[in-house]
């Protein structure tokens, strides 16, 4: 079987320009790039609505900032999937990722149970670390990330990802920790409503667990609930989700130790850029962990398929840029397109991505090498040409990196592309491509229907 979503990363819909050093950025003034990301938001919503009507399964976006430059722009996955959640009932709404380190991870958890709970059940929940400085050092300071120190950073997303599952699974939690401290050791509550409330013989928990019981503190003034030596013990976070125990974990993976963190945890991987034999040794890695450790996974549900478990929704997924050309118009087109991958390029390569486009048996390739939208291709990470072209290079990663069932990602949006175009190719994807990849796959296991009900009802007369 396999399952198809599309990955957004949110470029901004400016024309390109080559600068006269050869870079290549979004052709726009910073007022001219506020209001193309104003656009991009609300493309994102249309597309993800746009996706279910086309019959894909998954809609993932990604969380970035700051960047006028133009490769990215998606600073707020989750109130965007709220909005396609509204007007959706069946896709799943995945993120790829949210950097749990630049978030308190109490409100997060808040945050993607209340998007389970309005969607009715379909979060997919991606969690990940950060790479730029300019996002970690602003966002996860508070929080104990900086991506200058690479233990400390892995230290604070590891720490944030435990608080998250205590937030969800457990009905009165604590946490103590080298960041986090929930709740604090010094905040005073004494008041009667949760002692009264705790007092209930039904309730789960004891007073004396959720509070530590004190006098007065006679040199306290004010009310009650301050003027005490009582101290909060524990805090209920809700809401939890709809999803038991909680909705399957995501990570984007690259180097061997996250792959095998991700794959002792049942955390499911996401993989982007690498070609297909480096994919195929990733697979390797994470399915052999995941073996040697019992087949970890949220519902205890044992061994899945390899490298992708339609049924459970668990394993290992790929991605590509996608991109089909008609008849008459290729030449523009890929020119096009390839302009918008040197957008991307001219932006991540600087961050050392290059690496992780050689093949598993190569040397890592330099860091600081120019990426070329030829090299992508030659790749064939990014799948640009016929309909044809793209069924054959898709099925050619099901065969080479040996997936039983097969879940595809297609990464439509590009830099310099306006919405309609880039709907467009979603609307040629699913007329064209899809129902081949579905056939030659064995079909698609069928998506749940959300039943939450959000219509007002009419008042009695």
């Amino acid at each position: 079987m396999i399952e198809i979503g599309i990955f957004h990363n949110g470029a901004s819909d400016l024309p390109t320009v080559t600068t006269p050093n050869g870079v290549v950025v979004n052709d726009g003034s910073l007022s001219e790039v506020h209001q193309s990301m104003q656009r991009v938001i609300i493309n994102q919503v249309r597309q993800g609505i746009l996706a279910e009507k086309l019959g894909y399964d998954y809609f993932f976006l990604t969380e970035h900032h700051f960047q006028p430059e133009g490769a990215e722009f998606s600073p707020n996955p989750l109130m965007v999937e709220m909005a396609i959640a509204a007007h959706t009932k069946r896709i799943r709404l995945g993120q790829c990722a949210n950097i749990i380190v630049w978030h308190h991870p109490i409100r997060f958890a808040e945050q993607v149970a209340t998007l389970d709970v309005l969607s009715g059940g379909r979060v997919e929940c991606g969690i990940g670390r950060g790479y730029q400085p300019r996002e970690n050092e602003v966002l996860g300071r508070p929080y104990g990330s900086t991506i200058q120190d690479q233990e400390r950073n892995r230290s604070a997303y590891e720490e944030a990802y435990e608080i998250i599952l205590k937030a969800w699974t457990q009905p009165s939690m604590s946490h103590h920790g080298e960041n986090f401290s929930i709740p604090p050791s010094y905040t005073r509550w004494n008041h009667r409503q949760t002692i009264a409330y705790f007092n209930q013989a039904k309730v789960e928990r004891r007073v004396e667990d959720v509070l530590k019981l004190g006098p007065p503190d006679m040199y306290s003034g004010g009310n009650p609930v301050l003027a005490t030596t009582t101290t909060l013990r524990e805090i209920s976070v809700f809401p939890q989700p709809v999803q038991k125990p909680y909705p399957q974990l995501w990570e984007p993976l690259t180097s061997e130790r996250s792959v095998r963190w991700a794959a002792q945890r049942g955390i499911n991987g996401y993989f982007i850029v690498e070609p297909n034999s480096r994919l195929k040794k990733n697979i390797d890695i994470y399915y052999e962990e995941a073996e040697k450790h019992g087949w970890p996974d949220r519902l205890n549900r044992g061994r899945f398929k390899r490298g992708w478990d339609a049924e459970r929704r668990r394993g290992v997924v790929t991605c590509r840029y996608i991109h089909i050309t008609r008849p008459g118009r290729e030449k523009e087109s890929l020119e096009r397109a390839a302009r918008a991958l040197e957008l991307q390029w001219d932006y991540y390569g600087p961050f050392g991505f290059a690496a992780v486009l050689a093949e598993a048996n190569e040397p890592f390739y330099d860091l600081n090498m120019k990426v070329t939208a030829d090299l992508l291709r030659q790749k064939e990470v990014a799948i640009h040409g016929s309909k044809q072209e793209v069924i054959d290079k898709i099925m050619r990663i099901k065969e080479t990196c040996g997936y039983e069932d097969f879940m595809f990602c297609a990464w439509f949006e590009l830099g310099g592309f306006r919405g309609e175009e880039i709907e467009e190719q979603m609307y040629l994807f699913a007329e064209e491509v899809m129902p081949v990849l579905r056939r030659e796959c064995g079909g698609s296991p069928p998506m749940p229907v959300s039943d939450v009900n959000l219509d007002v009802a009419t008042p009695v007369a």
